[in-house]
């Protein structure tokens, strides 16, 4: 049910992510026409919910079940994004020790220009939550027609 990954939200975005098995996540997404704020515009919280999960991906590249959360989330955002339009979501690990970690996105239009950036910090899931809670209930689990290895 998440809003942006979620396959069972009638309402969500839907995307799909892959990484480069290195330090980057990345998704090809076109935003929805009902998801705008101004005509024609996305909803800049639309924007900040597809950084704050892409950003949090970073920490499931050598390990798709390490889970982290954003704990800050810091946006930025420099150009209009219009809606119906193709756009490149990337995400990179700035750092990842122990049970933190900060990761950096980006929204870039067709043109190349960056539209919105995020600074995140994050931290593990707190081991409480995913042993009480059924993963498979969450529906938690590897698309395998999205592989995450980087094809």
């Amino acid at each position: 049910m998440c809003f942006v990954c979620g396959r069972k939200n009638p309402v969500g975005l839907y995307m799909h992510f892959h990484h480069n098995t290195v330090n980057e996540v990345y998704s090809d997404y076109t935003v929805p026409a009902h998801y705008q704020g101004y005509p024609g515009i996305v909803h800049g919280g639309v924007l900040a919910s597809m950084l704050d999960e892409i950003v949090c991906r970073v920490s499931m590249i050598g390990d798709p079940h390490h889970f982290m959360m954003s704990i800050r989330l810091e946006m930025v955002y420099r150009h209009p994004v219009p809606v119906e339009t193709p756009l490149k979501i990337i995400a990179r690990i700035v750092r990842l020790r122990g049970r933190l970690g900060k990761a950096q996105g980006e929204i870039i239009l067709p043109d190349g220009t960056v539209a919105c950036e995020a600074a995140c910090t994050l931290a593990d899931i707190p081991k409480e939550l995913l042993t009480e809670t059924n993963r498979k209930l969450l529906g938690w689990e590897i698309d395998e027609q999205f592989p995450i290895d980087g094809s």
